[in-house]
């Protein structure tokens, strides 16, 4: 058997998963777009700086793209028992790394949260009210982890992301 009757052998045995893995493809492509012009009109709506557009957009890519390799799998009936203690000493290792410091996950989703309904916008003033730790100053700029304010006395001020959606927010005039 020549490589050219292998190839064309596999693609007769396997023409479903090709066809499932082509519209797949197609539905990411078309979903990537479709969200990334979502995340772009909700932007330019509201005036948000290009740089947070991007964090954004960056990571529902990232989701997208995980998505679509664990569908594929599916298709294709990949064994993720082997592959399972891979990713159990994967995961172990970033658990331990995750768990010194266990607020990136939640100030990630924050992040989106504060992207699509945070009423403030960079160089407006706020106070957050945190009882003895209240910060009150000007936004200087809001970023995947925390949002950075500067105080009245020229002091940078970083206040997690997480935290910002706990907290009641002042805006200032």
């Amino acid at each position: 058997m020549t490589y050219v009757e292998y190839f064309i052998a596999i693609f007769k045995n396997n023409v479903i998963e090709e066809l499932i893995t082509l519209i797949l493809l197609v539905l990411f492509f078309i979903s990537r777009s479709i969200i990334g012009k979502i995340v772009r009109k909700h932007a330019q709506k509201n005036k948000v700086v290009y740089s947070r557009e991007l964090y954004i957009r960056k990571l529902v890519n990232l989701s997208l793209v995980l998505l679509l390799i664990i569908l594929i799998g599916a298709v294709w009936e990949i064994s993720f028992k082997g592959l399972s203690l891979y990713f159990a000493s994967i995961f172990t290792v970033v658990g331990v790394a995750l768990f010194a410091t266990w607020s990136v996950l939640s100030n990630l989703t924050a992040s989106i949260i504060l992207f699509f309904f945070f009423p403030y916008r960079i160089g407006g003033s706020i106070k957050i009210i945190d009882g003895d730790n209240s910060v009150e100053g000007q936004i200087m700029d809001i970023t995947l982890f925390y949002i950075k304010v500067e105080t009245d006395d020229n002091k940078i001020v970083t206040y997690p992301n997480n935290l910002a959606i706990q907290k009641p927010i002042m805006q200032s005039k």
